[in-house]
């Protein structure tokens, strides 16, 4: 375990002892994040729901499932990358035994931010992909407007760049052409994200050890990063 791991399992372990705000009281786990630590690429979402709640782990829904599709049309797995959320517990309404999701409330984000914050400063990703709005409005900037700016790289005081796309939730609302189109664009938007971390890396390296120029090689694939 290197010096990152140890730091996030060390921050892990006091978010999973929060009790900042009244999320605590009905959570059954705290979904702190999963992946790897040491990946120039993290996905941030708004928020655990029922499933992610039931096991502490981010994306293990429908939408997870549909989130793993669209990371595997892209040749990546959760191995490659970080996953999170900006807020770590479930919020939720509570009706007799009924448990149904909720949007966080502003004093709960504002509450779970720096869990989130303390995260992005120990990996130190390149490019934060955003799922959803609520997300972008804290990556990127506040009244992120996902209709007009989703797919554009905006620069972060979290990392190098960032970009938003469609949450996969919000996908699987959508029908029939809809459907196809929203989830093209996940695809599409996971797929340029990746490509701009690989444009950073190679700008970071070139500006380390500044080579002369060569003959390029023959089109190969692509590593992941």
């Amino acid at each position: 375990m290197n010096l990152i791991d140890e730091r996030l399992e060390e921050l892990k372990s006091k978010a999973l002892a929060c009790s900042d705000c009244p999320l605590a009281q009905t959570r059954t786990n705290v979904v702190f994040g999963e992946g790897n630590p040491n990946t120039p690429l993290v996905l941030v979402g708004e928020g655990p729901g029922a499933n992610e709640d039931a096991t502490g782990r981010p994306f293990v829904g429908r939408a997870g499932q549909l989130l793993d599709q669209c990371l595997a049309e892209n040749r990546i797995t959760r191995k490659h990358v970080y996953i999170c959320n900006v807020v770590k517990c479930r919020a939720c309404i509570i009706e007799g035994r009924s448990v149904k999701n909720r949007p966080p409330r502003q004093e709960e984000v504002s509450a779970c931010y720096h869990w989130l914050k303390e995260q992005l400063e120990i990996i130190k990703p390149l490019v934060i992909l955003s799922l959803g709005a609520p997300a972008s409005n804290i990556i990127i900037h506040k009244d992120f407007k996902m209709t007009r700016e989703r797919g554009i790289f905006f620069p972060t005081q979290y990392a190098e760049s960032a970009i938003a796309a469609l949450h996969p939730a919000y996908v699987l609302r959508q029908h029939g052409a809809e459907f196809e189109a929203a989830r093209a664009s996940l695809v599409a938007d996971i797929a340029a994200a990746r490509r701009k971390v690989m444009e950073i890396k190679k700008e970071l390296a070139e500006k380390a050890a500044p080579q002369p120029e060569i003959k390029p090689a023959p089109p190969q694939e692509l590593n992941l990063f």
